[in-house]
């Protein structure tokens, strides 16, 4: 199944990192958006709201797609001056 979800990804657009994507990573981290040692979350956040991506598409609901995080993604966003990304998980945008 792996080749399959592989191949339904091949025209899908790689987004670049942009220099001040650490910086956000940072802001995410210090204002406990998300913990530090699952930098990765707040990478995929930050790449997708400098990218002003409608939506972040995420299986994680621990620190991303959870509705008791996204004031507080949406008040750290608005504070830096970033789109804020509607977070779901694939199923959830399918229905």
């Amino acid at each position: 199944m792996k080749e399959d979800a592989l191949a339904l990804m091949r025209d899908i657009p790689i987004l670049s990192i942009e220099p001040e994507t650490a910086e956000v990573v940072d802001t995410y981290i210090s204002h406990r958006l998300m913990p530090g040692d699952v930098r990765g979350d707040a990478l995929h956040l930050a790449v997708a709201s400098l990218h002003g991506c409608h939506y972040l598409l995420t299986w994680n609901c621990a620190h991303l797609a959870n509705a008791n995080k996204i004031e507080h993604i949406r008040h750290v966003n608005n504070m830096l001056g970033l789109y804020v990304p509607i977070i779901t998980t694939p199923v959830e945008l399918l229905m």
